[in-house]
């Protein structure tokens, strides 16, 4: 399951989300996030969904690919919406079972959180998934570039945050080859009872934090090898380049943000 994981992958493919400056494909990102909470109601949510689907069309990733990927987030969301259903306790009773009560809000606040947490969890994998770690560190270091007269290290920051999405799919990988391992030495993740279930994941982390420093020595000494300096004197190979299409994608953005704030209850 760990090893199809879509977020921190690249997959590469000839699409208008992917010729997109990586700094438009930043600040629609992060607008996103913040209007994303503006929807509060069915007809909100729905162009919420239609925007985040027509941005996945638009990137030319495969549906089979992102279903596979999104299979572990789904129990998250499914799990979000349980606890919704069973700790609101508003509006008129649906349904009650002993101490089960379902009300009506609970189901309407479900459903949306879910959705909200669904539509995060695509258009964020939607970044990286069609945004190389160079072009994201290149963008990241631009946008925040203004902070440099306060001497802020912005090279670092925005190395240091592409370094980290890179490493994400790489390290579930390796906690699946060290889970699998230890299922066949009889460890057992998924039965039993849940203390026990606990103490099995301690011969999981120390193997995967061993891992992971070794990880970060060989990619420090590579840096190392290479000349790495930090950003001071360097040059870029890829000159980032705004086109229509970034300036489309913000109005775009700013027309949903007006739709949102009028159609909202």
């Amino acid at each position: 399951m760990m090893e199809k994981m879509i977020f921190g992958r690249y997959v590469p493919a000839d699409s208008m989300i992917h010729k997109m400056d990586p700094r438009s494909k930043l600040m629609v990102i992060f607008l996103f996030v913040c209007i994303i909470f503006l929807a509060n109601n069915v007809v909100t949510y729905a162009l919420i969904g239609i925007y985040t689907f027509f941005m996945l069309g638009m990137s030319r990733v495969p549906v089979r690919f992102l279903y596979g990927g999104l299979k572990p987030v789904i129990w998250l969301v499914l799990f979000t919406l349980v606890l919704q259903l069973l700790f609101t306790k508003e509006g008129a009773l649906l349904y009650e079972l002993g101490p089960v009560k379902i009300y009506e809000e609970g189901v309407r606040q479900g459903i949306f959180i879910a959705l909200r947490f669904f539509f995060l969890i695509l258009m964020t994998s939607l970044l990286t998934l069609t945004t190389t770690p160079i072009e994201i560190t290149d963008g990241l270091e631009t946008l925040l570039h203004p902070l440099k007269k306060v001497r802020f290290p912005v090279h670092e920051m925005a190395l240091m945050m592409s370094i980290s999405l890179r490493f994400i799919p790489t390290l579930m990988q390796e906690t699946d080859k060290i889970m699998k391992a230890q299922i066949a030495r009889g460890v057992e993740f998924a039965s039993g009872p849940f203390k026990e279930r606990i103490k099995a994941v301690i011969p999981l982390l120390i193997p995967l934090f061993v891992s992971s420093f070794k990880r970060a020595e060989e990619l420090a000494i590579a840096m190392e090898a290479r000349g790495y300096r930090g950003g001071e004197g360097r040059t870029k190979y890829r000159e980032l380049s705004w086109k229509k299409t970034d300036s489309l994608q913000l109005v775009l953005l700013v027309l949903l943000t007006i739709l949102l704030f009028l159609l909202r209850s």
